[in-house]
């Protein structure tokens, strides 16, 4: 079986509080897709530690700075693409000799530090995907 080559990578990160499992959208846990299931959403929002977090439509400009400053400084990872929202992210980065956990992680970092906010900004997993061609890298 040959090995294929990983182009890129594709991470949508959330915010705290804003995407639980049950989610009316539907919701993945360790690669797998299950849909909506009310009950399991409000179990989840009763034990939140902390309420949701939402950026501030001011500060997205500045988080995406500040995510790809970051990334760039201490990986000297090379971005494809970049997106910031009230709720999540979205990075696009190129082929890394860093393990995704470690992008995964100085991203969100770099936003925790900057804001400083008292409180959870970040869910604690993430997805990825693989980008394995050129094309995949575009769509």
């Amino acid at each position: 079986m040959t090995e294929q080559h990983i182009c890129g990578v594709m991470f949508t990160m959330t915010t705290y509080g804003t995407w639980l499992r049950g989610d009316v959208r539907g919701w993945c846990e360790d690669g797998r897709v299950y849909p909506s299931s009310p009950p399991l959403e409000a179990h989840d929002r009763a034990i939140m530690n902390d309420p949701p977090f939402l950026f501030d439509k001011d500060q997205l400009f500045a988080i995406g700075e500040n995510i790809g400053r970051e990334l760039i400084r201490r990986l000297q990872q090379r971005i494809l693409a970049l997106s910031v929202q009230a709720w999540h992210v979205h990075l696009v980065v190129a082929d890394s000799q860093h393990r995704v956990p470690v992008i995964a992680k100085c991203a969100k970092e770099s936003v925790r530090y900057a804001l400083r906010a008292g409180q959870r900004i970040w869910t604690e997993e993430y997805d990825k995907r693989y980008c394995f061609n050129h094309e995949s890298l575009r769509t």
